[in-house]
């Protein structure tokens, strides 16, 4: 049985969690642990979180950051907590649900039946057959940011926003998630962009271990906290992981990952 743990972010979402699914998934799945990283929320948060932990003790954590600092460190820290524990898998959930934690055993299958691959990456892909319900302007906007990650990346990338991921445990995986990352928004690009860089392998090399998991269910939950002005940042931070990867200044980058 290989132990699983994903990370759930949490910032003010006692209005959008679901504790019944939660319960749900870590009955069903005991090889399965949830931490739940509270981001500094500033309504009653932590306290739900903390009912879950007293009803699910053993399959159920919490990493309380006082402060908010963001989704991205947020789950830095949460992969953190996570590779103190003896786990095969680590990966990463947004806690609106708008993915179905039943998922989790879909990923974790790719992992287990192909020792070949080290990350899979939910990807929200309209198919005959999936449930995939998305507002037409962000969808458009999507279509635009994977066409540039795919070309700061040098990989033919789908989706990397979506908020689901589950990556192998390895020594590189490690390395990728010990230091701070340089974006808030797009950190999904960020993470992709270190396993390449650390690898010191082409990109296409190192992305022939990623699976994208086109998923049978997911959708747009209300209470978003991205606004306009967050694409804006967005792309901000797009030309700063340009600048970082794409130009003579990635040897640097290398050099901070490494710890150097």
């Amino acid at each position: 049985m290989q132990k699983k743990v994903i990370i759930v972010p949490c910032y003010n979402e006692v209005k959008r969690l679901i504790p019944d699914s939660f319960s749900k998934v870590v009955i069903e799945q005991p090889d399965l642990t949830i931490i739940f990283v509270n981001d500094g929320s500033t309504d009653t948060t932590l306290q739900l979180l903390e009912s879950m932990k007293q009803a699910h003790p053993e399959q159920v954590d919490i990493v309380n950051l006082e402060t908010n600092r963001g989704k991205a460190e947020a789950v830095r820290q949460g992969v953190i907590a996570a590779l103190k524990s003896p786990c095969t898998y680590i990966g990463y959930w947004d806690a609106d649900l708008a993915t179905p934690l039943e998922a989790i055993e879909s990923f974790s299958a790719i992992l287990t039946n192909r020792t070949d691959i080290d990350i899979v990456i939910g990807s929200r892909v309209r198919l005959l057959g999936r449930n995939i319900k998305r507002r037409a302007a962000r969808h458009y906007v999507s279509r635009i940011f994977a066409t540039c990650a795919s070309w700061l990346l040098d990989i033919g990338v789908y989706d990397t926003q979506c908020g689901a991921k589950l990556f192998r445990r390895t020594e590189v995986m490690s390395q990728v998630f010990a230091l701070p990352f340089k974006v808030n928004w797009i950190f999904d690009v960020e993470i992709l962009a270190r396993f390449i860089v650390l690898s010191g392998a082409s990109p296409a090399a190192v992305s022939s271990k990623w699976v994208e998991y086109p998923l049978e269910e997911w959708q747009d939950v209300r209470g978003s906290k991205i606004k306009t002005a967050d694409f804006i940042k967005c792309g901000f931070e797009f030309m700063l992981l340009m600048l970082a990867i794409r130009t003579p200044a990635r040897r640097r980058y290398a050099l901070y990952l490494s710890g150097n």
